[in-house]
């Protein structure tokens, strides 16, 4: 499909995404997003608002999701290295507590599809990294909420990355147990 190929993980509607890269002596060009070959892979969504943070090795974003307002995000990583994750919070999807995760690097340029009702988060790997991501509704301060990033139920297994340095607010998020959220 044009620039893109779709690689659908084990967890429906979560996508790893290539992008054709063009590159020569003088560096290298690429789409990193066309809504007409999205929509023909059977991703149509309209992007709103587009995010971009920098972290240094260890920082542990996440986990994070909306909960009135949920969002789908396209994300991929400019500089460095982090793993990315997504959970099912969708009550009625057989994979409900599952979760799925990427390498996404300034080197392999890969791109992750996160759709609405899922958790995200990532853990930089490199030094430094900086992280960007497409959202398609508006980010709402008062309406977040959260996952404890270590959740022995959901059970996901992070790379190594040293010391683990998370934000105050995950530090104290709930389990997934004890979250109240259906999607």
């Amino acid at each position: 499909m044009g620039n893109f190929t779709f690689n659908e993980t084990t967890i429906k509607g979560v996508y790893i995404i290539d992008a054709k890269v063009y590159g020569d002596n003088r560096g290298y060009f690429m789409e990193t997003y066309k809504e007409s070959d999205f929509r023909e892979a059977g991703m149509d969504y309209k992007f709103v608002q587009d995010n971009q943070s920098s972290s240094r090795k260890g920082v542990l974003r996440g986990l994070h999701f909306q909960k009135k307002h949920p969002q789908a995000k396209l994300v991929r990583v400019i500089k460095g290295e982090v793993f990315d994750v997504a959970v099912d919070l969708r009550k009625n999807s057989p994979t409900y507590g599952q979760w799925v995760g990427a390498v996404l690097s300034e080197e392999n340029k890969k791109q992750f599809l996160i759709p609405r009702g899922f958790a995200h988060g990532f853990l930089v790997l490199s030094d430094y990294a900086e992280f960007t991501y497409k959202c398609d509704d508006l980010y709402h301060p008062e309406d977040e909420g959260g996952i404890m990033w270590n959740d022995p139920t959901i059970g996901i297994k992070w790379p190594e990355a040293g010391e683990i340095i998370l934000s105050e607010k995950d530090k104290r998020q709930p389990l997934l147990a004890d979250i109240k959220i259906e999607f």
